[in-house]
């Protein structure tokens, strides 16, 4: 991934709340078939382990070898920007359209669980994660789920772990930009339906350095 230093995300708050708020993965391997990519929800475990489960039907797990490097790409908030955004473009119109974005790239060895105990562990950190989040107190248990059911349903998938070893962000969030041009940027996005770029814009601190990513 090409990061102009501008650009380079290196605060671990602001790319662990990046993975939090887009937890589906976009898992990518070499494998003898070629490369595969494979969309699956991801939760950092405190250590920075990426843990998931995938579908037992899902050759993901037989194509990869234990052990194998992986990159999981999760992608954050995006956004077309458009030159009329920028208070400067009247005087002299040496302004282009582009897209801004957040993304997170994590490299790691992915090891494959197929017991009882790391499949349920998966499960259960994952839904327990999400359900809190949407449900709150309401939220859904796997005790909910009667035994046998979820039994068959813990036998029809594979618990896997990302150990990573290396990340790399990206927000390109106009840091490029004179800081009216920026807050034009910002209104602009706002306006437009988009005011999660918009509030991601506005918490990165302006950077002048000249570029685009």
């Amino acid at each position: 991934m090409y990061v102009p230093p501008h650009f380079h995300e290196i605060r671990p708050d602001e790319i662990a709340a990046v993975i939090a708020a887009a937890p589906l993965a976009c898992i990518v391997a070499q494998t003898d078939e070629g490369l595969v990519a494979n969309h699956i929800p991801l939760l950092a475990a405190p250590d920075g382990t990426l843990i998931g489960h995938v579908a037992l039907a899902n050759d993901m797990h037989r194509l990869i070898s234990d052990g194998q490097e992986v990159l999981a790409i999760f992608r954050g908030e995006d956004g077309y920007v458009s030159p009329n955004f920028y208070p400067s473009k009247p005087e002299h119109h040496r302004h282009v359209p582009t897209w801004n974005y957040q993304v997170v790239h994590a490299h790691g060895a992915i090891s494959f669980q197929h017991d009882d105990h790391a499949k349920r562990a998966a499960v259960g950190l994952l839904t327990r994660a999400h359900e809190r989040r949407l449900n709150g107190a309401r939220a859904w248990h796997m005790a909910d789920a009667p035994a046998d059911y979820l039994r068959q349903m813990l036998d029809g998938i594979v618990a896997f772990r990302i150990a990573v070893h290396r990340t790399l962000a990206k927000s390109k969030l106009s840091q490029n930009r004179e800081p009216r041009d920026r807050q034009g940027a910002i209104a602009g996005l706002r306006a437009s339906g988009q005011p999660a770029l918009a509030e991601r814009m506005a918490g990165c601190l302006p950077n002048r350095m000249p570029g685009e990513g």
